[in-house]
């Protein structure tokens, strides 16, 4: 496995890598959907505006099955933003990756910052041995969802915006909820809420971290010689197709539990 590159700023570990990613994710995004909008036109639209409108119906087919759509109108532009950032994230560590390596820590730097990972590694095998020479692999590109700081700070989003919603438009039931169906049930009910922000959050982590990791397993196949190299390369177009199935399904049940927990938080079941 590759070392992220981390610096320290005020204290504050941060990974260069998924700061990157974000920033490239949230571009690519934005630019499609500017692109989408730039020209709309109902008699002759372009096929960037005919996929996102495919993409509006899409969501609003998502909300329709797990509440009233009416009520679920507020959250087609949360779904849009959700299942585009996720599917883009997701297929960022595809293509390719980037990767440094260094034989010296003093020469792992980012604008005069010191990657403090590199400096770890080698103080470390410096410990177990002072006469070896190791060098550092520092990965700069994946994708961000690959992180389980990325999928647990979407989760934890998604997870205080329902609780919110709940407390505030649906306040009685939301309470209730708690203690049903008798008061004793409260920490089952506490946990049960606690355990949709892990499952959200690790369920799409550890589908994407495994693809990338997978990856890279195929790609040192290539040092095995002929036979190794062509393995290697088979396996890396199956496996990429089947990846790109992947990263659609991990953004569609995303945002799609996204719009379940919504409904659950802020819908009275006492009307039904």
């Amino acid at each position: 496995m590759h070392e992220s590159p981390i610096i320290v700023l005020g204290g504050l570990r941060f990974d260069l890598s998924i700061i990157l990613m974000l920033i490239v994710t949230c571009t690519i995004v934005f630019i499609l959907a500017r692109l989408a909008t730039r020209n709309l036109s109902v008699e002759n639209p372009g096929k960037l505006q005919n996929f996102m409108e495919w993409v509006v119906e899409f969501i609003q087919n998502m909300i329709s099955s797990t509440m009233d759509l009416k009520k679920g109108k507020p959250f087609l532009s949360l779904g849009m933003t959700l299942i585009m950032f996720i599917f883009v994230s997701n297929l960022l560590g595809l293509p390719f990756g980037i990767v440094t390596n260094y034989e010296d820590p003093a020469e792992a730097t980012f604008f005069g910052k010191p990657l403090v990972s590199v400096q770890e590694l080698f103080a470390e095998a410096h410990e177990k041995n002072p006469e070896e020479h190791p060098h550092a692999a520092v990965q700069w590109w994946k994708s961000p969802t690959a992180d389980a700081g990325v999928a647990m700070s979407l989760a934890g989003m998604i997870f205080l915006l329902v609780h919110i919603l709940g407390m505030f438009r649906n306040t009685k039931s939301y309470f209730k909820h708690y203690v049903q169906p008798f008061p004793f049930f409260l920490p089952i009910n506490l946990i049960e809420q606690f355990s949709k922000l892990l499952t959200h959050g690790m369920r799409l982590f550890g589908n994407i971290f495994a693809g990338e990791v997978l990856i890279s397993v195929l790609l040192k196949l290539a040092a095995l010689g002929v036979a190794g190299s062509i393995a290697s390369v088979l396996g890396l177009i199956v496996w990429q197709g089947f990846s790109i199935f992947v990263g659609a399904i991990q953004a569609f049940v995303f945002t799609i539990l996204t719009f379940v927990y919504i409904s659950q938080a802020t819908e009275s079941h006492d009307e039904h």
